[in-house]
């Protein structure tokens, strides 16, 4: 595994040390997510987070909206809809007057299968996170919350939701 803390020493910024923290932990959860995903369900990562997206939705959402909530471009949206389609996981229809917007749902297989992994995944992060007491995991969900809204005015907009 790559430490991305390794080249910080003691004396570099706090804030970069901290940014390099939170880059080596949600790495290592990704990494550990993607592998037992493939290994388990034969599912990459990016799969189960767009049928997570469509899931909460089961009236389905845009192929834009999908694209902001999964926070990647239109292009990589459209590959991995595509591929779900294919798959009988998803199915597509336009927007009533609207010819180029298009909204994506779940077919029952989609839902069936994602119902299937969901109760893993949550083990596996329930898993990766027990050594933190409920006391820190509520602090560190609030610290988390404060540093994304810091972000955010930085940015000028808000912070999305939670």
């Amino acid at each position: 595994m790559i430490d991305r803390e390794s080249p910080a020493s003691a004396d570099t910024a706090l804030e970069i040390r901290t940014w390099l923290r939170l880059l080596t932990c949600t790495t290592m959860i990704t990494r550990e997510l993607r592998g037992r995903l493939k290994t388990r369900f034969d599912v990459t990562l990016s799969r189960f987070d767009a049928m997570a997206q469509l899931y909460r939705e089961p009236d389905g959402v845009t192929m834009g909206q999908m694209s902001q909530r999964m926070m990647v471009t239109n292009g990589n949206v459209t590959w991995l809809v595509d591929r779900m389609v294919e798959d009988g996981l998803a199915k597509r229809t336009a927007v009533p007057g609207d010819g180029r917007a298009q909204i994506v749902r779940l077919t029952k297989k989609g839902r069936a299968d994602f119902e299937a992994m969901m109760p893993e995944h949550h083990g596996w992060i329930h898993a990766m996170l027990d050594g933190l007491s409920r006391k820190e995991l509520n602090g560190l969900l609030e610290l988390l919350s404060q540093l994304k809204m810091s972000v955010a005015a930085k940015e000028g907009r808000a912070a999305p939701p939670d």
